[in-house]
């Protein structure tokens, strides 16, 4: 998080004033050293199973050249291992429910399969993560049979489920040694066998952080630079990881659309972000993901009309922006999750032409790079700050002024740009505009606008 702020109080008195901000410092990853290829990326969760009608690797590797020219940069893989038949979810189980930590799942192709499509995507100048299932596993994985003291027990002496729902995985037992560097060896064979760039962990929070750092630090001596994702929320994660989840973030932005939330509670976010995190701490943001798709609902039905400036704030905000499989397309349906249900790959040249201007806008614009080498946010002062939502970040001369109305009615409100000299790009529109030192806009029921303006 590269933001260190003192956001606007509620009073009348501070609402006159513009916000006061304190100088980001350079604080680092406390243990581990991020890749440098991760300063500008955005990050794309790939569902091979829904992806395409195949639901293989080899037809997911044909969209790579699109995935490249809308602008992406990481691929975060779904899990790719053999999934478990033993109380199985579904007709064809979770991805969650890993039965062989060490080979592809058959369904989606063969191990010499999954190297094309990473080869393919180095070629592109993309890198792949995957998706790390090391909580739990499936019940007929053959750890159970061969090492039984690797699993949870009750007192009955039975090997349980870490949650009641998860009926369909195994608890693995963390006190055991053996089951540790077991788990680490198969991490660093996708490492050395496939060449993946790294690990997106599942419900990191739930495995002891000693054992995620012991990890990272097998895995390091590969001479590898790897990218850590964690699926947890919390300072301590940043000891090891690279990347955490802003859930409670996305959680905000599902309560803004629907008004229940207001910019006083994204003000109160920032201070407590602030508080808890170093500037060079990377935060994950979404509108949707595999779990929001498949249990809450997609972008348009939990978000309705609010979903569009909600992702233009994930996209300029400091954190690394996240879209899921057919984001882009403007997938509106929940998809199945232990049952195939692909994703409608039916263009939608608005949505592919909005996202890909914000994700060109990430990658070139260095005031919204990730971590450190990304700019302050500074809230400018307007009237009615409670729906309206306006911020500028720079870096090194370079800017972006991000312009929200998070509210149902249309609004023209003004805003001090003192300060704001020589021309602005409108990013959507590619329109230029120069901005007076109290400067009335216009923007109808959520509504946005971005303006860069670049050194080079």
């Amino acid at each position: 998080m590269t933001i260190i702020t003192v956001w606007l109080r509620r009073s009348s008195l501070m609402l006159l004033l513009l916000t006061v901000f304190l100088l980001c410092t350079q604080a680092q990853n406390a243990y581990f050293t991020t890749p440098q290829w991760a300063k500008n990326a955005n990050i794309y969760e790939v569902n091979i199973r829904q992806y395409t009608p195949q639901g293989t690797f080899k037809a997911f590797e044909a969209e790579l050249p699109r995935l490249r020219q809308l602008g992406v940069d990481i691929l975060w893989l779904m899990p790719v291992q053999p999934i478990g038949k033993e109380k199985r979810k579904g007709s064809l189980g979770s991805y969650y429910s890993i039965q062989n930590y060490t080979a592809p799942n058959p369904e989606f192709g063969t191990m010499d399969d999954f190297k094309s499509l990473v080869n393919a995507a180095h070629r592109l100048g993309m890198y792949v993560i995957l998706d790390w299932v090391g909580n739990h596993s499936a019940w007929d994985n053959p750890w159970l049979k061969t090492n039984p003291d690797w699993y949870t027990r009750n007192e009955k002496g039975e090997v349980v489920s870490p949650v009641a729902d998860w009926s369909d995985v195994a608890d693995l037992n963390y006190e055991n040694p053996a089951m540790q560097q077991a788990m680490i060896d198969a991490m660093k064979f996708w490492v050395e066998e496939a060449d993946i760039d790294g690990f997106r962990c599942d419900v990191a929070m739930m495995i002891p952080l000693d054992f995620w750092i012991a990890a990272r630090t097998a895995t390091d001596t590969l001479q590898k630079p790897l990218f850590w994702l964690a699926e947890g929320e919390g300072a301590e994660f940043h000891r090891v990881f690279d990347m955490t989840y802003g859930w409670n973030f996305h959680h905000l932005l599902n309560d803004l659309a629907k008004e229940k939330k207001n910019n006083f509670d994204i003000d109160d976010y920032f201070k407590n972000e602030y508080k808890s995190y170093a500037p060079g701490n990377y935060r994950m943001q979404f509108i949707t993901n595999h779990d929001e798709n498949s249990w809450n609902g997609s972008e348009f039905e939990r978000m309705g009309a609010a979903y569009q400036p909600l992702a233009v704030l994930t996209f300029t905000m400091p954190g690394m922006p996240l879209l899921y499989s057919g984001q882009e397309y403007g997938l509106q349906k929940r998809l199945r999750f232990f049952d195939k249900d692909t994703i409608p790959a039916t263009p939608n040249a608005a949505l592919t032409d909005f996202y890909g201007k914000l994700l060109q806008l990430k990658k070139e614009n260095p005031a919204l790079w990730n971590g450190i080498e990304g700019g302050c946010m500074k809230k400018l002062h307007t009237l009615n700050p409670a729906n309206r939502l306006v911020f500028i970040r720079e870096k090194d001369g370079n800017k972006v002024i991000t312009l929200l109305n998070l509210n149902s009615a249309k609004a023209k409100f003004s805003v001090n740009m003192r300060g704001q000299y020589g021309k602005f790009r409108n990013v959507f529109d590619g329109s230029e505009i120069e901005f007076l030192p109290e400067h009335s806009f216009e923007l109808p029921a959520w509504g946005y606008a971005v303006y860069e303006q670049r050194t080079n």
